[in-house]
């Protein structure tokens, strides 16, 4: 399954494969250690096609891990700390057969967990004799769906070789994006800079160190980027390309991260947990609109709906019904514009506020708030009105102190001056909390404890 990309191991030999609490590991070395795991999961008599949940994140065995287990075409399920506090339901979900739990200190546990796994699903891959890959969606907005790939068409991209770069690893280990970002740099012979700490400062003092080349990240972390001024404190002139997705981009935030690193190529990425990533093309790095498609991937819009047939597509939902149409589409559930072969992503199908008829969406209004002083994030979402159907809502966290109804009078005329009168927030609250998840990306949950009108 993975003999391309060993050969590219034995080709970059000596080159740094990773970089881990400040050691380096080689390719030399991770090709040995690959090795090293077949021959102990074969030890351990773990059967091809078991689920195995491998809790661990970028360090050294975690990577060589999860290349072994595919290899045995095992099921993966990786999970993250991320998920701590869902951990037990996901296995559950997930049917997990196997666990590898790999600590801080890159030490690994192996136990057999309960119960046996039978799925339609996991029963098609292993009648290939196919590695397949579990991931879990954020459920920031509702409940999580387990989305169950064969592995072999996630690797199927990679293998036309790419441009060689070094990259930190800031998207998460179970998520697409995080594996995206592994399987590119090891199939390129690239350099993977695993990152502990995800604040501003700790990410941009790695770039520095260790002179990336490329960032992936979210809106929401380069906003706070922007916010903490980390960008002064650091050299960042390696630097070459920061790529973002995940949520909608606020256009203020764009324009000003262009404008402080103007020599930085900005790129827009598009990817989700049931098709993979699509490659993209921004217009330019301060244009929202991008072009996404690419081998392997038709797109459509329908309605206003952005569709995807995808080779990389999963296969289905353990504990959901299948989201394709008859003729193999996906419905994203994201809102586009089309201007000829270019979209500009509006936000989710299931976030429009719709006000008296008029549709609002939530990023405009927040790249809006957001250009005003002492705004540090904003949050908009929708809530019942009997008069209008929804009145438009904002959760804003200021750096300073001030007192509510003077910001939500601040609040209003600026906005007034940038937006149609049934955009401007008729709810404001201020809030002490962060308004993102693990993931850094925006969590629209409608109420907040330390929140106040």
């Amino acid at each position: 399954m993975i003999d391309f990309l060993l050969r590219v191991f034995e080709e970059h030999r000596s080159s740094p494969a990773l970089i881990w609490q400040g050691g380096t590991f080689d390719y030399a070395w991770l090709q040995d250690r690959v090795q090293y795991w077949r021959d102990t999961i074969s030890s351990r008599s773990v059967p091809r096609g078991a689920v195995v949940v491998l809790e661990a994140d970028f360090s050294p065995n975690g990577v060589a891990l999860f290349l072994a287990l595919v290899e045995h075409s095992s099921i993966l399920v990786p999970l993250t700390s991320s998920v701590a506090a869902k951990r037990s339901e996901f296995i559950e979900i997930a049917k997990g057969e196997f666990s590898f739990r790999i600590d801080d200190a890159d030490d690994v546990t192996i136990d057999k967990l309960p119960g046996t796994a039978s799925n339609d699903l996991y029963e098609e891959l292993r009648r290939k004799n196919h590695p397949g890959l579990v991931l879990f969606s954020s459920g920031s907005t509702g409940e999580s769906k387990a989305a169950v790939h064969d592995f072999v068409g996630l690797l199927e991209k990679f293998k036309v070789p790419r441009r060689r770069v070094s990259s930190l690893t800031f998207l998460l280990f179970d998520h697409i994006g995080g594996v995206n970002t592994m399987l590119y740099q090891l199939s390129n012979g690239g350099c993977i800079i695993a990152i502990r700490d995800r604040d501003p400062d700790s990410v941009l003092a790695t770039i520095e160190q260790h002179r990336v080349d490329l960032l992936p990240t979210s809106p929401t972390f380069l906003n706070l980027v922007l916010l903490s001024e980390a960008y002064k404190r650091h050299d960042l002139s390696s630097l070459k390309t920061i790529t973002y997705g995940t949520e909608p981009m606020p256009e203020s935030t764009l324009k000003r991260l262009h404008q402080l690193l103007p020599n930085v190529r900005l790129l827009q990425t598009y990817g989700l947990s049931e098709v993979g990533i699509l490659r993209s093309r921004s217009k330019s790095s301060d244009s929202l609109w991008v072009k996404v498609g690419g081998e392997g991937f038709e797109t459509r819009v329908v309605d206003g709906v952005l569709h995807i047939k995808a080779e990389s597509a999963m296969q289905g939902y353990l504990n959901a019904p299948s989201p394709f149409t008859e003729d193999g589409w996906f419905n994203t559930g994201d809102l586009v514009e089309v201007d000829d072969e270019f979209v500009r992503f509006l936000g989710r199908e299931s976030e429009v506020i719709n006000v008296g008829g008029e549709k609002v969406y939530p990023a405009e209004v927040e790249s809006v708030i957001q250009e005003m002083d002492y705004v540090s994030e904003a949050t908009v979402y929708g809530e019942k009105n009997a008069i209008v159907g929804n009145i438009v809502c904002a959760r804003v966290r200021l750096s300073r102190d001030e007192d509510s109804r003077v910001f939500t009078r601040r609040l209003r005329e600026y906005c007034r001056t940038r937006l149609q009168p049934y955009k401007v927030p008729v709810k404001v609250k201020l809030t002490e909390d962060k308004l993102y998840g693990e993931r850094f990306k925006k969590e629209r949950t409608l109420s907040s404890p330390s929140a106040h009108e």
